[in-house]
């Protein structure tokens, strides 16, 4: 089993005749977001959280500040297990991740998702969503967070833990800003976009630009909350997700081996 993959997301169901949904992180996060989220879109699908190096069961590793080197390591260790039908899902900096890994992949031929579920973040063309730089203080970039509600309140009475999510936040905002997909980067997947109506962070109109970058249909729902709307675990998000993946399960006609 490739080292990106966790086990976050609860149990799963037989894998056999499921799509498979990888999830991606937003700026910080780990895999652990995804915790619960097997059982909250049930069956149909197998929730696959996405742990990138440099944070919680991979903490020692070194991480990725550039977006392309990124994409690259990802393609090469998830490549057998994107071989079965499957859709990604991600989040603020996960959703910038899920299309460049998408294109990389159309570029080479290789199979792709058969949707691209982009939360939370601006289309490639427009600047990358920042409201404290990279090199801000350990003060700048801690209220930055706390603004946006990107800590949980039992945090802040944990310095370590503190100690230890700043640095990855700010590696993650230098991948943000490094190059990344161009305008003209299309894929030929569907996009279904979504927006948190109160994002201070990423306005409803700068994750509409997405449709630009799909060969294959375009949707948007714009749904309750700021930038970490995800985090609400009866959030409309969840009905969303589940009636889109929905039409893209496998019939017992298509299943493939697990």
């Amino acid at each position: 089993m490739t080292r990106y993959l966790s086990g976050h997301a609860g149990p799963a169901p037989e894998a056999g005749g499921r799509l498979r949904l990888f999830c991606f992180p937003y700026a910080g996060g780990g895999a652990s977001i995804y915790s619960g989220w097997q059982h909250r879109l049930g069956s149909r699908v197998q929730v696959m959280p996405v742990q990138l190096p440099g944070r919680e069961g991979r903490s020692a590793e070194p991480r990725f500040t550039d977006l392309e080197s990124l994409v690259d390591d990802l393609d090469d260790e998830l490549g057998p297990a994107l071989e079965q039908p499957h859709a990604f899902f991600g989040h603020s900096m996960g959703a910038l991740i899920a299309f460049a890994l998408t294109q990389r992949r159309h570029v080479r031929g290789a199979q792709l998702p058969r949707c691209l579920l982009l939360s939370a973040y601006r289309a490639p063309h427009l600047p990358a969503p920042q409201q404290v730089a990279a090199d801000a203080d350990e003060s700048e970039l801690l209220e930055s967070l706390i603004s946006l509600g990107g800590i949980p309140p039992i945090m802040l009475d944990h310095p370590e833990w503190l100690s230890a999510l700043l640095p990855v936040t700010r590696d993650d905002l230098r991948l943000c800003a490094s190059p990344g997909p161009g305008p003209d980067a299309r894929v030929p997947v569907p996009i279904h976009a979504f927006a948190g109506l109160h994002d201070s962070l990423v306005s409803p109109a700068e994750v509409r630009g997405w449709s630009r970058y799909s060969a294959d249909g375009f949707s948007m729902r714009t749904l309750p909350g700021g930038h970490f709307f995800l985090r609400d675990r009866n959030h409309p998000l969840f009905a969303e997700l589940s009636q889109l993946l929905a039409s893209l399960s496998l019939s017992p006609t298509t299943a493939v081996p697990a």
